[in-house]
């Protein structure tokens, strides 16, 4: 059972989605917070695996509080799930340890499907995010760094722009899920990142690989 934890200052939004999970048999909410501050007393209470966090919160940034709580329980899955879809919010939320990023329009599902995503240990990206960023840095004059990954890395790294989880890049190139896995863990190595969302965005704005 996956125990989730809901952090937003509107009442409604966080019944909505209590409803949504208690028809799921793997997700549990076990407990919610309508500011950071309730938040962080509750969180080393409850210690739930995943936390779905606002960014606008009446006394403290969402962002903020995702740092606070990535520092102390780094085990703790933080998906930030916003109506704000400007890069620089983006990009702080990810810098400070969230472990996926959506828009509040998402379709219900799609949340259902991120809590179990990030649970695996994967990021989750909302698809317009990674669009705007795209066409941002591709407006950008920075020159491309190089770095030590070779073809097969970034191919993996490739796939992980495009949102593939480890079976699909698995099926794409024709290896194993475990091949998978350890070119994704030589890959953070390499780039010096922590989640699949960082090195996304790692591999967007240094032009590591092709866009699509």
């Amino acid at each position: 059972m996956i125990k989730v934890m809901l952090i937003d200052d509107h009442t409604v939004l966080r019944d909505g989605l209590k409803s949504i999970f208690e028809m799921e048999d793997d997700i549990s909410v076990i407990g919610e917070a309508e500011s950071g501050e309730v938040a962080l007393e509750e969180v080393p209470k409850l210690m739930p695996d995943v936390i779905l966090m606002d960014i606008n919160l009446p006394d403290q940034n969402g962002v903020e509080i995702t740092r606070q709580i990535k520092e102390k329980y780094k085990d703790i899955k933080v998906l930030i799930l916003t109506m704000h879809s400007h890069e620089e919010y983006f990009m702080s939320a990810i810098r400070e340890g969230a472990d996926g990023y959506l828009l509040k329009d998402a379709p219900s599902e799609q949340v259902v499907e991120a809590v179990r995503t990030v649970m695996r240990g994967e990021g989750v990206i909302h698809p317009s995010m990674t669009k705007k960023l795209l066409t941002f840095h591709q407006q950008q004059t920075t020159a491309t760094r190089e770095t030590e990954l070779t073809e097969r890395e970034k191919e993996v790294l490739t796939c992980l722009v495009r949102g593939l989880s480890n079976k699909e890049i698995a099926e794409q190139l024709f290896i194993s899920d475990k091949t998978v896995k350890i070119h994704v863990s030589k890959i953070f190595k390499k780039i010096n990142v922590k989640s699949r969302s960082q090195a996304v965005i790692h591999a967007i704005q240094h032009q590591i690989v092709p866009t699509p």
